[in-house]
């Protein structure tokens, strides 16, 4: 990330929590631990932590749980959950090779222009046979044409939606860019029916579009099209 990145988290963590406790946020963060959750065991990393909320998640099941992020002003809730967080770019982490079990990332690795170079590196700290869950905007899905359809979202005063570096990939992109230590292993999707967020909010409708996310999170060829890729990689040993 670059250093404007680095500010637009910043101003970013001031609104960040506002409606991440309930609704269509919500469900985001259930359907990423519904996939996390069956690889956190021993010591694992949350690559791009921001405030906490998954790694507060992940610190309940794992025997010690880190995070890491590149924004000073998301970190401030983090460390105030009492969680294991320290400021780092994901390219340059300060940890030992194999240092973690599983490694986590969601909705990070869209941002980081040095692909490549940022799997490699969490591909270092994940011990062989260990698992990394990681999370990508895909470019065939619903949520991709709404985002170049629509106007910038305005995030606090200074930045929109579109301050910040953002990549979207197909499965068959995030496959070339992995590095010769990982094997693919799964993927699963999240937001795949979705249109907007509000739809979370309204009565009758926000409970069916919430059982069509669940059930679409690893149903057959569907999961392909959400939003969210999320991709299960194994450290080979």
């Amino acid at each position: 990330m670059t250093q404007n990145s680095q500010q637009y988290y910043d101003e970013f963590s001031q609104s960040y929590e506002d409606h991440r406790h309930q609704g269509y946020h919500r469900l985001l963060d259930e359907l990423e631990m519904e996939v996390a959750g069956r690889y956190c065991q021993g010591k694992v990393l949350e690559a791009g932590c921001g405030t906490g909320l998954i790694l507060n998640r992940l610190a309940q099941r794992a025997e010690r749980a880190t995070g890491i992020d590149l924004s000073a002003g998301m970190l401030r809730p983090a460390s105030a959950r009492q969680l294991a967080v320290a400021q780092a770019p994901l390219d340059r982490l300060p940890f030992a090779d194999g240092e973690f079990d599983a490694v986590f990332s969601f909705k990070v690795l869209a941002h980081i222009p040095n692909i490549a170079e940022a799997l490699e590196e969490l591909a270092r700290v994940t011990k062989p046979g260990g698992h990394m869950v990681l999370e990508f905007y895909n470019r065939h899905s619903l949520r991709y044409l709404i985002k170049i359809a629509k106007r910038p979202n305005r995030i606090g005063g200074k930045f929109t939606d579109e301050d910040v570096y953002t990549r979207y990939d197909s499965l068959e992109q995030i496959r070339s860019y992995l590095p010769p230590s990982v094997e693919f292993v799964d993927s699963a999707g999240v937001r795949v029916v979705t249109p907007a967020a509000f739809v979370h909010r309204l009565p009758v409708l926000g409970q069916a579009f919430a059982a069509a996310e669940r059930y679409a999170l690893e149903a057959p060829l569907i999961h392909r099209l959400g939003g969210f890729l999320i991709t299960v990689l194994r450290k080979r040993g």
